[in-house]
């Protein structure tokens, strides 16, 4: 075994350069890039009576519906529609929509009775509901989400302006116990903070379907999914990584903007729904791969090369000493962002919950070459 200070040369000392290489990479991406969210200032916006039109596809979602739809058609706002796509639905979901029309004059029903395979999954629903919206503002969210208050619908609207055309929001997974509720959530806020510190940044390449919204003009003038039709998931985050751009996008992180979520009970539930959102991810555009995988391999090898470093001895001092700034910063920002989109009980378990979304997600990668896409239910 190495031991005490060893020269910086011959196999050993280029590794540890390649390891200190790395560790520049990340600070690169904690404090240009995610550090974005942090100090973010919302840009202050007067309310207004601009029409809305929330749009929600559902499928056998009946206690989905009676559980978060009132909530939806509870939003204190004047002026708006919640357009209801019941597509090809065996339950009684129907049923309650009808009851649901009857109380609330702005629900407005679309009934799809036939499966119809002009697109793959959500899309062909998602595009009737959105060519069904009266107006151009279009709100998008789950049957599954709940907004977190009244307001929810008032801040998303109050983004827009003359420039704005795609305003991404957050979408949380309720706080339970265990250890999924806690990888589900982590894995959920990191992709936030990305999605977020980049549009910041001026390079906006996905949002999420929980809690978005665009044009309808724009959604138009884009051809809609046309460009992704046969790939079964990507209605939300492929759509935004084709017509997003710097001066078009804008970010929502209030906490009254927030919907809310239930996570999956099982871990098997859960591998479903990662390996559908995992698929798309290699339908982006190169730049936002190449941003998004330089992230991801750093990690890898980062920590690759820290377990070699440690096992051969080498200059043990310098490699904790670089370790630990990383692990600093890396707690540092993520607890920052995490107070930001109100999410608790996580953050010191961060470089634990890394490591295992980076095997599951590694090993999720792995087997989508040899399995079929899984489709939206």
């Amino acid at each position: 075994m190495l031991s005490g200070l060893q020269p910086f040369e011959g196999v050993y000392g280029f590794l540890f350069f390649s390891f200190a290489g790395l560790l520049l990479v990340q600070l690169l991406y904690y404090w240009v890039v995610f550090v974005r969210l942090v100090v973010y200032k919302q840009k202050s916006a007067t309310r207004d009576d601009t029409g809305v039109s929330i749009v929600i596809c559902s499928r056998d979602g009946y206690a989905q519906l009676k559980e978060n739809l009132p909530f939806v058609l509870d939003q204190d706002h004047p002026n708006f529609e919640v357009v209801v796509v019941n597509n090809n639905s065996d339950d009684d979901s129907a049923f309650l929509l009808a009851r649901l029309a009857e109380e609330h004059p702005n629900l407005k029903i679309v009934e799809i009775r036939q499966n119809l395979n002009f697109f793959s999954g959500k899309k062909f629903p998602l595009s009737i509901g959105i060519k069904s919206a009266h107006h151009d503002l279009i709100l998008l969210t789950d049957a599954d989400c709940k907004p977190v208050t009244r307001k929810w619908l008032s801040y998303m609207q109050q983004a827009f302006d003359k420039s704005t055309d795609i305003v991404l929001g957050y979408g949380a997974y309720k706080r339970t116990g265990g250890l999924l509720n806690k990888l589900i959530r982590f894995d959920s806020v990191q992709i936030a903070i990305q999605y977020f510190s980049l549009a910041v940044a001026g390079i906006p390449y996905m949002g999420v379907g929980r809690n978005m919204a665009y044009r309808k003009s724009l959604f138009f003038e884009n051809r809609g999914f046309i460009s992704h039709y046969n790939i079964s998931s990507g209605d939300d985050d492929l759509f935004v990584n084709r017509v997003a751009n710097k001066r078009n996008t804008r970010i929502v992180v209030d906490t009254d903007s927030f919907t809310v979520s239930e996570p999956k009970k099982s871990f098997s539930e859960w591998m479903i729904q990662k390996r559908r959102h995992l698929s798309t991810g290699m339908f982006y555009r190169w730049h936002h791969k190449i941003l998004l995988g330089t992230y991801t391999l750093s990690i890898v090898l980062f920590y690759a090369l820290f377990i070699w470093l440690l096992v051969a001895d080498y200059n043990i001092t310098f490699v904790l000493a670089l370790f630990s700034i990383r692990f600093i910063s890396q707690l540092f920002i993520f607890r920052k962002c995490m107070i930001r989109l109100n999410e608790k009980g996580l953050w010191i378990f961060v470089p634990f919950l890394e490591i295992v979304i980076l095997l599951i997600n590694s090993s999720l990668s792995f087997t989508a070459m040899f399995s079929k896409p899984v489709k939206w239910k």
